[in-house]
């Protein structure tokens, strides 16, 4: 069952350490999180999983970290300074700041109600602007980025020389954006500062519509593979005038969140245009010479770009569920292993002395694998319950009777049942209900 309110997330995020305001002590940053102890093992961990699928195991992609801050002549060239534009309106009665392509209706205003109280659209630029070095002025001005795509491209050349990688081959990266959107919110689904997993996978020319639905395919399996329901996600193509400049066609990846469908990711065909761009306004070359053909091109771009936080959001939306455990309810979070913020969790029967130099041996034993927390406060119920809420999907208690016959006791989050395994054979045991 999973989440059909926004609330029940944003309140077991804040509860349990996933996810907190930005500044609360100062009354809150607006559309700013802070990840917490369990949050930032997540997010982690839906990174991980990206770079492991589409880095890890292919030899056709290699992962860089490009920098964050770029000078002007990066934007221009990429036609983000001229393009990279929202619609804004303001309600001359509210004084309140709408993109007009997101008004349910055009002519109201979804704050006060008024009609025909807005200004004339006017393009508002989506990027951060700062300075850079002591003296302030137009020499200094850089920019935040708003994607992490362009850093793959400037280094294009670099990387096709030092990993002697040739078309079809990738370039990933996960990073921060900055985007400065004029209405921010759902919570962690749009946010002015978040985080990107972004691949630019560069083919010849004739082979960009193949690729395209390679990638289309793949993308979309991963977040099945990783646990949400094929009912809670779909693939839409753009319409025409939905295209981003650099774009002749681009799907997106949607997750039915409460409030709606929204985009997940968008597999993108970017063609040459950002190679040609960089290669004009730089004076440097950015093709490929294919020996075995003896043709020179500039690669055509798929890109697939996804949301790092706003696909954490769907994923814990997605194992949110609510049953009954011997007559009395509890939240349960059936997240993928490989996304729990805690993959194991020891938990001594008793804090007494006798126990608890054996369960720290466990958990030196399991620790040197796995995320795993140690919990000794409570009722064994509740700790059960503690960490069925935070999806953690093994439990392991450290009994009395383990100081006699070298055994504990593992319970499996989703059934509930328990089973006794050896000390000795414990980390096998756990590798396989896990699954690495």
């Amino acid at each position: 069952m999973p989440a059909t309110e926004l609330e029940q997330i944003v309140n077991l995020c804040k509860r349990r350490g996933f996810v907190y305001p930005s500044a609360e002590i100062y009354g809150g940053f607006r559309s700013s999180y802070d990840y917490g102890p369990l949050g930032s093992l997540m997010l982690r961990n839906v990174k991980d999983a990206w770079v492991r699928s589409m880095v890890q195991q292919r030899d056709d992609v290699v992962l860089i970290d490009a920098s964050v801050l770029s000078p002007p002549q990066v934007w221009e060239a990429s036609g983000h300074l001229a393009n990279f534009t929202d619609p804004l309106v303001d309600c001359t009665k509210c004084k309140q700041r709408f993109r007009e392509d997101h008004l349910v209706d055009p002519n109201v205003c979804p704050n006060c109600a008024a009609t025909n109280s807005f200004t004339e659209a006017r393009a508002f630029n989506l990027m951060f602007k700062t300075q850079a070095g002591p003296v302030e002025g137009a020499g200094a001005d850089v920019y935040l980025r708003p994607e992490t795509a362009q850093g793959m491209f400037l280094n294009f050349a670099n990387v096709l020389q030092t990993s002697r990688k040739k078309p079809p081959f990738g370039i990933a990266q996960v990073g921060k954006s900055f985007r400065n959107e004029i209405t921010p919110g759902n919570f962690i689904f749009r946010t002015r500062e978040f985080e990107q997993m972004e691949m630019e996978f560069f083919v010849p020319p004739a082979d960009g519509p193949k690729w395209y639905e390679y990638w289309c395919t793949e993308r979309l399996n991963w977040y099945r593979d990783l646990g949400i329901p094929a009912d809670l996600l779909r693939m839409r193509a753009h319409d025409d005038d939905e295209l981003s400049h650099y774009s002749t066609g681009t799907s997106d990846i949607e997750f039915k969140f409460p409030w709606g469908w929204g985009e997940l990711e968008g597999v993108a065909q970017r063609t040459d245009y950002d190679l040609k761009q960089h290669a004009q306004h730089s004076g440097q070359k950015l093709d490929y010479f294919d020996q075995a053909t003896n043709e020179r091109y500039v690669p055509f771009v798929i890109e697939p770009a996804a949301g790092a936080t706003r696909t954490m959001a769907a994923f814990l939306l997605a194992a949110y569920d609510e049953d009954e455990v011997g007559g009395e309810a509890r939240t349960i979070l059936r997240l993928h292993p490989r996304l729990a913020p805690y993959k194991v969790a020891v938990l001594p029967l008793s804090k007494k002395d006798t126990l608890t130099p054996l369960a720290r041996q466990v958990f030196q034993t399991l620790s040197a694998q796995y995320m795993v927390e140690y919990d000794d406060t409570q009722s064994i119920g509740r700790r059960y319950r503690r960490q069925d809420e935070v999806g953690t999907p093994l439990c392991v208690t450290v009994d009395f009777d383990s100081l006699d016959d070298a055994a504990v006791t593992i319970r499996d989050r989703d059934t509930t049942d328990q089973v006794r395994v050896p000390i000795s054979a414990l980390l096998g045991e756990i590798s396989a209900r896990l699954g690495f």
